[in-house]
């Protein structure tokens, strides 16, 4: 019993002394020029624990969670959009300065042609070579075809869908939310009904046989077709195997639901312009609001064929 008890008289003491030095300690430590330091500790642990409960709740909160993805994601897509447009634009005027740079070549020059160009070039001022670039570009977005397109999404047209092939599944083409690819992007059909015509910005379908089914913008007696496809300039593959060469053209009676009436059968070749027209072979008997474009074989690439836009040309039924 005397044991226990001086145990417990001895623990009482330690006790004792330890409590006044850390209260001494504490009063020192209070008194000190750290005296701001905890706080501003116990700010940041504050904070990061806010934090971490926020990001705990919005797990807790799926359709939260699901809404948050989808606005990271469309910003994301956006970015990568604008990123395109710019790398394609930089393609576009570099394909053209080597054109105009082959064009300068092929021309004959004098004997002394070196020092002649140098004295040609140092007398160009830059703004007459900034009026040229706006020139070219102006050129090259113009419009060659003069003639209106009905197949014009902006005017009114549209694809059906349920007239239309799948588009291509490219597994590699994935948007990406913090290095984590969860939605694959892929161009929509009406891609091709619209004038933003860039490498990359198709329509894909697999292999080399496809159909799509455009509903017009108005009722026309069709009478020609346009094609348009990039160059291999501005392919960023080097090649365009994936442009469609054999196709054919239909128009679809009653609503875009009735018998098909075969309006021509034509090649795409790709070696020549990059925007082709082709008159129709057929001449429809009546007004049509709707066309299939069929496409029966591409210029060699084995998974995919692309199609960047299809006009259709004719006469409003307003004016027959």
């Amino acid at each position: 019993m005397l044991t226990r008890s001086w145990k417990i008289i001895l623990s009482t003491i330690f006790a004792s002394i330890f409590f006044l030095v850390g209260l001494q300690n504490y009063q020192w430590f209070k008194e000190t020029e750290f005296r701001q330091k905890p706080r501003e500790l116990y700010t940041v642990i504050a904070e990061y624990g806010s934090r971490l409960y926020n990001y705990q709740a919005r797990l807790r909160m799926p359709k939260e969670q699901l809404e948050l993805l989808k606005k990271e994601s469309q910003t994301l897509e956006n970015n990568f959009r604008e990123i395109l447009i710019l790398i394609e634009q930089i393609d576009i005027l570099k394909a053209l300065l080597r054109d105009m740079k082959d064009g300068v070549h092929n021309h004959s020059w004098p004997v002394h042609r070196e020092a002649v160009q140098d004295q040609v070039t140092t007398a160009v001022p830059d703004e007459e070579m900034s009026n040229l670039v706006h020139y070219v570009l102006k050129k090259f977005r113009g419009d060659q075809i003069q003639m209106a397109d009905y197949a014009l999404k902006s005017a009114g047209a549209s694809v059906i869908e349920a007239g239309t092939s799948e588009s291509y599944k490219n597994n590699k083409a994935k948007l990406y939310w913090h290095g984590i690819g969860f939605l694959n992007y892929e161009m929509p059909p009406d891609m091709i009904l619209q004038p933003d015509v860039h490498p990359g910005k198709c329509w894909a379908f697999p292999g080399s046989q496809g159909h799509i089914l455009i509903k017009l913008a108005r009722k026309i007696i069709p009478t020609a077709v346009t094609m348009e496809h990039i160059s291999e300039k501005v392919s960023p593959s080097g090649n365009t195997s994936s442009a469609p060469k054999e196709f054919s053209v239909y128009g679809i009676k009653k609503k875009c639901e009735g018998e098909e009436m075969f309006l021509g059968q034509f090649i795409f070749n790709k070696t020549e312009t990059t925007i082709q027209t082709f008159e129709l072979q057929n001449e429809a008997s009546e007004s049509l609001l709707c066309v299939k474009l069929q496409i029966f074989s591409n210029w060699g690439h084995p998974k995919y064929t692309c199609l960047y836009r299809f006009r259709v040309h004719g006469i409003p039924s307003d004016h027959t």
